[in-house]
């Protein structure tokens, strides 16, 4: 029986991208988003090893039925990507807006901790596999930069957690690019990383023996 990933972020980029690439590696693919025309889409493209599931990261209930919808589909969930994330649009500390910082820590903080509680359960029925969308934002500092302090807590958080899931065979992966080719930028980023190179990060993690767990993958363009 075909493995199956949950994703949440699947309606485009590095989301859209892993979700095509688990499914060409033999995967069923829960796609998880707010935007429901772009998942829903997506699903279809991709046929039926894909579930489209309208999905808030930041709201429990949400989470947890998303969860439970794709383990009846497809009878397990063999792992989760916790890839949603955002950014502001005033970097720095002094003249940023602290609303802003709200949104955006309840999507980059709290909504990979809810993904990860509540899909304890499920992942401990497989020995599943976690995996966290990190940054190079997370692994050095950027002057005044809630936006790399969020980054920072995924890469502390995807340690934690391994530490726990080996206690029961499970594993976590943090999944760290720098500069990535996605509409996170306002401008089209050609010679950076693109998605499809990230999402082969994200398949090879997950293609690992059960003897080993690749802890981190970090990512920089080649320009």
């Amino acid at each position: 029986m075909a493995k199956t990933l949950l994703i949440t972020g699947a309606s485009s980029g590095i989301g859209a991208a892993s979700a095509k690439a688990a499914a060409d590696a033999g995967w069923n693919v829960a796609l998880c988003a707010r935007s429901t025309d772009k998942i829903e889409a997506l699903a279809k493209e991709i046929g039926d090893a894909a579930l489209a599931i309208t999905c808030d990261v930041t709201k429990r209930d949400e989470v947890r039925s998303a969860l439970e919808k794709t383990e009846e589909r497809f009878g397990s969930v063999d792992a989760v990507y916790a890839n949603a994330g955002t950014g502001v649009e005033n970097p720095g500390i002094e003249n940023g807006d602290p609303d802003e910082w709200q949104d955006m820590i309840y999507v980059n903080v709290l909504a990979p901790l809810l993904l990860a509680h509540e899909a304890t359960p499920f992942l401990k029925k497989t020995k599943g596999h976690y995996l966290i969308t990190g940054s190079k934002a997370g692994r050095d500092n950027f002057q005044g930069s809630v936006y790399s302090a969020t980054k920072h807590f995924v890469h502390g958080f995807g340690e934690n957690l391994a530490e726990e899931m080996r206690q029961w065979g499970g594993r976590a992966t943090v999944i760290a690019p720098g500069m990535v080719n996605t509409a996170f930028f306002d401008e089209p980023k050609p010679s950076k990383i693109q998605p499809e190179d990230v999402a082969n990060a994200v398949v090879y993690a997950l293609s690992q023996p059960e003897t080993a767990a690749v802890r981190e993958i970090y990512i920089m363009p080649n320009d």
